[in-house]
């Protein structure tokens, strides 16, 4: 017989939306894992870490922003100020102590928003192609102008994703975004180890936006891994090898 995984725990927002996530206790620093656009915490990167996780004892945390997964919500109220927001509450409420993030494309974006509002909860951040203001290059810049059109006009459009299922992409989501971009500022003052590793043959986030975002930090202990033959999901096993690697001696502050 083939029993079923048990439901995930859920986390009541101000707002009465309900947020589903998974976690696993064990030893300091936690490590906590941010999703990508349009993504959830059942996919292989979250897993695989939550595995590597319990075999070495680290205590451990994925979620699903609203709109996304198990979580309450429609993902076309969702915007980055409100996923960031998402972030903040469960490290400030599922969390206790130093924490390492690990953001996957936009969930790296995420963490860099978090590690600049919670500077002493995070103990170091690694990033997974890396999709820093995404939503001007990846999103916006590829519409044609018909699409902007529309965008303006109806304030939501459907585009194919080359990931699964068509996504709605609304126009609060491109305005609101830009509040929060990181690459226009000069420095980013974020000190703890940045570990940020990219694919040269990442389709949709070109790897030098992990180099810009390097470029930025005002911490020293910053290091960008490119892998020549990976693309933007990261998720081979080679790739998640060089994954729990980094993360290993992150944990070991190597």
């Amino acid at each position: 017989m083939t029993l079923l995984a048990p439901k995930p725990a859920r986390l009541t927002l101000a707002d009465g939306a309900r947020l589903a996530y998974r976690q696993s206790p064990g030893a300091s620093p936690g490590v906590m894992f941010l999703g990508g656009f349009s993504s959830d915490m059942t996919g292989v990167k979250a897993t695989a870490l939550e595995r590597w996780c319990r075999e070495r004892g680290q205590a451990y945390l994925r979620f699903d922003y609203s709109g996304h997964g198990a979580s309450e919500g429609e993902f076309a109220d969702g915007t980055i100020g409100r996923w960031a927001e998402e972030a903040l509450e469960v490290l400030d409420r599922l969390t206790q102590g130093p924490q390492i993030l690990v953001g996957s494309s936009m969930g790296a974006w995420i963490m860099l928003l978090a590690a600049l509002a919670r500077p002493q909860r995070i103990a170091a951040l690694l990033g997974l192609a890396c999709a820093a203001d995404f939503t001007r290059y990846l999103l916006w810049d590829r519409l044609d102008e018909s699409q902007r059109d529309r965008l303006r006009r109806e304030g939501v459009i459907r585009l194919p994703s080359p990931y699964g299922a068509p996504y709605t992409l609304t126009l609060k989501l491109i305005e609101e975004a830009e509040r929060h971009r990181l690459l226009d500022k000069s420095k980013l003052p974020i000190t703890c180890p940045v570990r940020l590793i990219h694919g040269m043959r990442d389709a949709d986030v070109p790897w030098r936006i992990s180099a810009q975002v390097a470029e930025r930090l005002t911490g020293s202990d910053a290091r960008v891994l490119l892998l020549k033959d990976g693309e933007h999901t990261l998720s081979r096993e080679r790739d998640l090898a060089v994954l729990v690697r980094t993360l290993d001696e992150l944990l070991d502050g190597r």
